[in-house]
């Protein structure tokens, strides 16, 4: 057999394995794909959750208004409390005006068996604080107010930072004993200009 030839019979025998070749990809079927582990398997399509209270400053800046908010269901009363908690540490909704500085969050939270209950917030509550007594009113029973609403086991809170007790948030308000829920600092949020608390109201809670 001559050279040229040899030649011509590796050419055809090459183009008809690739022949073979394509045609065995076109027709051999796609693997399947190995099943989803657990860890990837997709979530459940709804979550159970409660219908609490959350306090969140009028768009004036000088009143505190409950608002209804869904939070994650809970089965005890301290894991119950930390879900109101942090669903609270969130940015307000609109038109309301979220009085916790931003970036605070908590750290820890408990409840005695009489009945008061700690909450432990990040440095941020302090150190991001504008200042002004009123303000400072309004964030510490914004956490107050929320807490007590919700959770008939809660009488008093007292405000924790970094895990330890202070004197005050902002130089203004004594919280350096648990406190109970105070209305006086509510509107209805269905209307009226409400003003601020009357100037007594506000003196009582101030740090002495």
């Amino acid at each position: 057999m001559s050279r040229r030839a040899k030649g011509y019979l590796i050419a055809i025998v090459v183009a008809a394995a690739g022949v073979t070749w394509s045609l065995t990809r076109l027709l051999s079927p796609e693997p399947s794909p190995a099943p989803a582990s657990a860890a990837t398997a997709a979530p459940p399509v709804g979550t159970a959750h409660i219908t609490a209270t959350l306090y969140y400053v009028s768009s004036d800046g000088r009143a505190l208004v409950p608002v209804r908010r869904d939070v994650p269901a809970a089965t005890s009363v301290v894991d119950q409390g930390r879900q109101i908690l942090n669903v609270q540490l969130q940015a307000a909704p609109q038109p309301y005006v979220q009085v916790i500085p931003k970036g605070t969050t908590l750290r820890a939270f408990y409840v005695t068996e009489r009945g008061d209950a700690f909450v432990d917030l990040s440095g941020d509550v302090v150190s991001a604080h504008p200042g002004g007594s009123l303000t400072e009113l309004l964030t510490v029973y914004a956490i107050v107010n929320t807490v007590t609403s919700n959770l008939p086991a809660v009488q008093r809170v007292q405000l924790l930072v970094e895990g330890k007790e202070v004197d005050t948030i902002a130089g203004h308000v004594d919280v350096r004993r648990p406190l109970e829920r105070d209305t006086t600092l509510v509107r209805d949020g269905r209307g009226g200009d409400a003003g601020p608390p009357p100037a007594k109201t506000q003196d009582s809670k101030l740090k002495k």
